[in-house]
């Protein structure tokens, strides 16, 4: 099964992300779509992507650790988010199309561990589908690991081939 996601743009504060109706959180897909989303906007403000990250961790805030990751993956590969929005590719160096869409999709994996679905997200520039991890707690789903920024193909402007 897949949910997709529709949004007019990304979030540019907490105060944008808490307005969207997928703030509820009661769905592990919906946590998953606002997580990219909200990746979005790191290239234009680093601490309050931070802030909006940390509302869809729950009650657990980003590590140090999870904040340097970040950092080194999308300032050298800005182009690994926005592979994850419909119209995306190599080709167009990752521009995607608005309003924005994004899949998630679930497997027979999703659910094996109680409490926890991993679900999984299709890059324009991967062959295979990333895998983010949600985590339950009182009937809110809430970002638990974020394995999407894996690299992915180089956008033809930086492709010296």
């Amino acid at each position: 099964m897949s949910h997709t996601f529709t949004f007019d743009d990304y979030p540019k504060s907490k105060d944008d992300l808490i307005k969207l109706p997928e703030i509820n959180l009661d769905s592990p897909f919906k946590t998953a779509a606002l997580t990219v989303l909200v990746l979005l906007n790191y290239k234009d403000n680093v601490d309050k992507t931070i802030e909006m990250l940390n509302v869809l961790k729950g009650p657990q805030a980003l590590s140090n650790q999870e904040i340097s990751f970040l950092k080194d993956r999308i300032k050298e590969k800005w182009y690994v988010v926005p592979s994850f929005f419909e119209g995306s590719n190599p080709e167009n160096d990752y521009k995607y199309n608005l309003p924005l869409k994004i899949t998630i999709h679930e497997d027979k994996y999703t659910y094996n561990q109680k409490g926890y679905a991993k679900l999984l997200i299709q890059s324009s520039g991967a062959d295979s589908k990333r895998p983010i991890v949600l985590r339950e707690k009182d009937n809110k789903w809430y970002l638990w690991e974020n394995m999407l920024l894996s690299d992915i193909r180089k956008p033809a402007s930086l492709n010296v081939w």
